[in-house]
């Protein structure tokens, strides 16, 4: 017998819970259910708990694939209600009792009805009724001062259906509710309207109960009779009622009612998996990001959508003894895995780059803040009750930085997880061995099968990295997981360094995780083949080129002994062509594509970063503190100066930059960019110069390439290059369809990643800045600065991408678009200006706009594109000015706030690393520790960079 799920209810008690074709039900008796629903506590911050009747009519509507499927359950996960679904109808409770083994009563809404109602009345509950008509509510309430004279009516409230079917007039019933003070709420609308109007609207009512009972009200009032005793106890109440509303009921009990029954009873029944009810059930949240923690989980997903809410539903039953903060970094997630993740809002999350594990792993610890120690989890794990906190306890015996756990197959079996140090003859007996010999001595195998190894604690070498739990100062102390790996290895390297920093990592049995595999998504031959690779890779970078052929040869040797399978000819192949490892897969944000020479420029690492940043601002009060906060720490370091030119502004830009310490502040009048530009180059001292747009996201990594890329310009071999950027994506994430329809034709252009416009970032050295000496009075200064230069001495550096955010509508965009058109169009009459102009026209722009067209979907956005773009050629009505002033009437010129907007209400779904204060980085070092910033799906087309 599968054991059943416990759930809290919120008398303090425990319902068991089945789910039967995808619909949970709760299995309660009488009393516990009565006392569940007028039992509560007015000031309870809790959402309201919502009462359903589950049968077969509810497994129609609402059952696995169904068209209202998990419409409930969503509610319950966005915290707006809780649900309970009790046994209505004798097939629920004849299935219930199959799956369960014992009798359960049905507990229909109308044989709950009197006994909630004497229970409120003696708690003196307030009582509202929802549904019916004005004249059954006057025999109702004459029914009610008859029967029970105490109870509390806080009214009565007849919508039409055209009212409960429009937002906005449910919107103003629910406030009408509120205002009435009602406790409890029995909405009769009809199954599944009236589910439906709790689920979307019955938070805003202010009741604290909501009872789905269909027809009460009209048994209450007299409208409409209960069958008899003997028909109810015997399933026949069904009947009855379809004799007497056989036009309203008939579609129910005769066409819809038998194909239920037959699904239910075709479909097995089970117990809820504890964790399943936990990813949607209220239970104990993790501590927000500026709490104090004792473990910071890190899960770095990719495609994970089936398996991290399971996940996080272990995670909150282990909370209480432990104060857990969870941080979910999303690899670029083709499937609902975000969408999956933003139903918790106290999770941090970070979409980002696919840069591979390790640099997800590094992310998520960036944002562990004050946090004890770190839990590094695979999403595809499952959590046996109890084993963070054994896992925690064994972490502080003296000497352990780190703990590693048992980590079950789907059978529950322990699988062979501990491993030894990789070594050439271990890794030449396991490619000749396989699984032979299992007894075999340890230098001839890297896994440990020693049963005895998997029954007792004790320190072990390296271990599968589903899960590690590492402190904090040991973090500290080790650094960083190595990000060159991608995937697989970076455990080996990681635990190698924690041993050599003096510390030991634990197995702990006590600990036991289920590992249930594919949560990491991707192919998985060349996911095998990366594994292979990855291993001679590690091993060469210890010990050198030649042992690392030696390790080559040996793991050759064993995909060719089995090269019967395609994926072991896969592995030998990358194994034997050492030309092809850059085919495997690799970090996402570190490619760039190179359209044209020169174009593509590798980061320049190892170096503090030198020079000058300008941030021209006009009324940017909205992102001004987002803009600077990356910058902040370099301009501490000394090395980086930092110049805020705010023109014009009429809000708090100015007051907000000066709040930020070591950056210099103009507080310019004249509203205009160029003017700025210039008003900063007056006063900057350093080279190179990085202009950024307040409105862009930035990490100190990129500018610390881009400076260093510019900088290099003496002696041999120096760089050619004279200007420079970062690459750049489109966050999207609040827009509209056609918005991000039209950002994702525009991404796959390749003139969209070949200039130094578009990104709202670009650079200078010294040598190119002379070039123009000021800036002109225009409005694409980009577009300018782009055409001083030949491809050749300018580029994308291979650095973090910038993120830019999209206006949210098309209104926005369009006007956006009209501003730059006919700031090109100003710019391209400027025959003094225009030293060099390869932009393309717009004839190969829509050349190029059809050869990226590969689906029916590309079509779309691609015509999507070609739409907006001629709306934007349509002039707007404006005042007359000079060209590259700011307008004081912004959206007609084209500013656009909507995009600004977002920083102001990041939203709970989209905990940005750049809406947290940046951690320090050190002067003499490039290395990133503020997070790249979230980045949307909406990506420019680009290639590996080796």
């Amino acid at each position: 017998m599968t054991d059943l799920s416990r759930t809290a209810d919120t008398s303090g008690g425990h319902s068991d819970r089945i789910t039967l074709c995808g619909c949970a039900v709760d299995l309660m008796e009488l009393g516990p259910a009565v006392a569940a629903i007028a039992s509560f506590d007015r000031t309870d911050p809790a959402p309201p708990l919502a009462v359903a009747s589950v049968n077969l009519d509810h497994l129609t509507h609402f059952g696995g694939g169904s068209r209202w499927h998990g419409v409930l359950e969503e509610s319950q996960a966005r915290g707006r209600m809780r649900w309970l679904s009790l046994v209505d109808g004798a097939p629920i409770a004849t299935r219930a009792e199959q799956v369960t083994g014992r009798h359960w009563p049905r507990l229909a809404g109308s044989d709950l009805t009197a006994p909630v109602l004497d229970a409120l009345q003696a708690a003196g509950a307030s009582v509202g009724f929802l549904g019916g008509s004005e004249a059954t509510h006057e025999r109702l309430r004459a029914t009610l001062a008859r029967t029970r004279p105490a109870l509390r009516v806080a009214g009565t409230w007849a919508p039409t259906r055209e009212v409960v079917s429009d937002p906005v007039a449910s919107r103003a019933l629910a406030a009408e509710i509120r205002a009435s003070g009602t406790d409890v709420l029995l909405v009769g609308l009809g199954k599944p309207r009236q589910e439906l109007w709790i689920a979307e609207h019955g938070h805003l009512t202010g009741a604290r109960r909501l009872l789905a009972f269909g027809a009460v009200v009209d048994f209450l009032a007299g409208d409409v009779p209960r069958a008899p005793a003997w028909m109810a106890e015997h399933g026949l109440e069904w009947s009855y009622r379809l004799a007497k509303e056989p036009r309203r009921l008939a579609r129910r009990y005769v066409v819809d009612g038998p194909l239920a029954y037959a699904r239910l009873h075709r479909t097995a029944g089970s117990a809820t998996d504890p964790a399943q009810a936990g990813a949607t059930a209220p239970g104990p949240t993790f501590v927000p990001p500026d709490a104090a923690a004792d473990v910071t989980v890190v899960v770095v997903t990719h495609d994970s959508a089936a398996v991290v809410e399971p996940l996080l539903g272990d995670l909150r039953r282990e909370v209480g003894p432990l104060r857990l903060r969870v941080v979910v970094v999303d690899n670029r997630s083709s499937d609902d895995t975000l969408d999956r993740v933003a139903r918790h809002p106290d999770v941090v999350m970070e979409a980002a780059p696919n840069d591979g594990y390790a640099a997800g792993v590094n992310r998520g610890v960036r944002l562990a803040g004050d946090s004890r120690a770190v839990l590094v989890l695979n999403p595809d794990v499952r959590l046996e009750e109890g084993a963070l906190l054994a896992l925690w306890e064994r972490l502080w015996r003296p000497g352990v930085g780190a703990v590693v756990p048992a980590l079950l197959d789907d059978d529950g079996r322990v699988t062979r997880s501990l491993r030894f140090e990789p070594r050439l003859l271990r890794t030449l007996g396991d490619a000749v061995l396989g699984d032979h010999l299992p007894q075999r001595p340890t230098w001839a195998t890297e896994t440990d099968r020693d049963a005895e190894s998997y029954a007792h604690p004790h320190a072990v070498e390296w271990a599968t990295g589903a899960a590690v739990l590492v402190r904090t100062d040991v973090l500290a102390d080790v650094g960083e997981w190595d990000e060159s790996y991608f995937l697989y290895s970076e455990e080996v390297d990681f635990l190698r360094r924690v041993r050599e920093a003096g510390s030991s990592t634990w197995f702990e049995p006590a600990a036991r995780l289920r590992h249930t595999g594919g949560g990491s998504g991707g192919p998985a031959a060349e996911l095998a083949a990366l594994l292979a690779v990855n291993r001679v890779r590690y091993l060469e970078g210890l010990h050198g080129r030649a042992y690392g052929a030696g390790v080559r040869a040996a793991a050759a040797l064993g995909e060719a002994l089995r090269a019967g399978s395609g994926d072991h000819r896969r592995s030998l192949g990358y194994l034997l062509s050492r030309g092809r490892w850059d085919q495997l897969p690799g970090p996402e944000s570190r490619a760039a594509a190179s359209v044209g020479p020169g174009l593509l420029a590798p980061p320049c690492r190892g170096r503090s970063p030198e020079g000058s940043v300008v941030v021209p601002a006009h009324d940017e009060a909205a992102v001004i503190a987002r803009a600077l906060a990356p910058l902040a720490s370099l301009a501490a370091g000394g090395e980086v100066e930092v110049v805020v030119a705010a023109n014009g502004c009429r809000d708090t830009t100015v007051e907000r930059a000066r709040q930020v310490e070591d950056v210099v502040v103009l507080d310019l009048a004249r509203p205009s960019k160029t003017a700025a530009l210039n008003a900063a180059d007056a006063v900057a001292t350093r080279w190179p110069r990085l202009y950024v747009d307040a409105d862009v996201e930035i990490t100190p990594r990129a500018v610390a390439d881009v400076l260093a890329t510019l900088a290099e310009q003496a002696g041999p071999g120096a760089s050619p290059v004279l200007a420079a950027r970062p690459p750049f994506v489109y966050d999207c994430a609040r827009a509209s369809r056609w918005v991000r329809a039209y950002y994702a034709a525009r991404g796959r252009l390749p003139e969209a990643h070949a200039h130094l416009w578009g990104a709202g970032v670009y650079g200078v050295s010294r040598v190119g800045h002379e070039r123009f000496g000021r800036f002109p009075s225009v409005v694409a200064d980009d577009l300018f600065v782009d055409g001083v230069f030949a491809p050749d001495e300018r580029a994308v550096v291979d650095t973090d991408p910038v993120v830019v955010h999209t206006p949210r509508d098309l209104r926005s965009l369009v006007v956006t678009l009209r501003r730059s058109g006919a700031g090109n169009r100003a710019l391209a009459r400027r025959a003094d200006l225009l030293r060099r102009d390869d932009a393309p026209g717009a004839a190969s722009t829509v050349r190029h706009l059809l050869t990226t067209v590969r689906s029916p979907r590309h079509l779309a956005e691609a015509a999507v594109y070609a739409g907006v773009a001629l709306a934007a050629r349509v002039p707007a009505r404006v005042p007359a000015r000079a060209p590259g002033e700011a307008s004081t009437a912004a959206p007609a010129w084209g500013r656009d706030d909507s995009s600004r907007a977002a920083a102001q209400a990041p939203g709970r779904d989209r905990r940005r690393a750049s809406d947290r204060s940046p951690t320090a980085i050190p002067a003499a070092s490039t290395t990133p520790t503020t997070p790249i910033p979230s980045i949307e799906r909406v990506v420019l087309p680009t290639t590996r960079v080796v």
